[in-house]
């Protein structure tokens, strides 16, 4: 009886330890940061947190549920990239361009959206200072 009671023991506890496992491609995380180019990355639920992202190439990216808070993307190419659920509060986007991006849900809250292409193809004033 009690080696089965410890087997059930012991899967419990197993199920009570275990952490989700993120989409996050390391590689690719790394490819952006060093080299500002990671165009078609999986980057889905990414920690860029406070990163320097200033010109980067992110067309086609998806960086659904990604941590952006912070980050410095001003002047970055997201066309096409795919933000649903990011966060990007306070994030710096001067003068990005998001011509079809996805930011359905996406918290953009004391971001700076001045100059910003918008996926609609319109220019943001939001943050523009007069």
């Amino acid at each position: 009886m009690y080696p089965k009671l410890l087997v059930v023991c012991f899967f419990l506890t197993g199920l009570g330890l275990a952490t989700p496992i993120r989409a996050e491609n390391a590689d690719q995380v790394r490819q952006l940061l060093e080299t500002g180019t990671c165009r078609r990355c999986a980057l889905e639920g990414a920690n860029l947190r406070d990163a320097d992202l200033r010109l980067a190439d992110l067309r086609d990216t998806d960086l659904r549920d990604a941590d952006l808070r912070g980050a410095d993307l001003r002047e970055a190419d997201l066309r096409r990239a795919d933000l649903t659920d990011a966060n990007l509060k306070g994030a710096d986007l001067r003068g990005t361009y998001l011509r079809l991006t996805n930011l359905t849900d996406a918290n953009l809250k004391r971001a700076n959206l001045c100059g910003v292409i918008m996926p609609d193809g319109e220019t943001s004033e939001q943050g523009c200072e007069e």
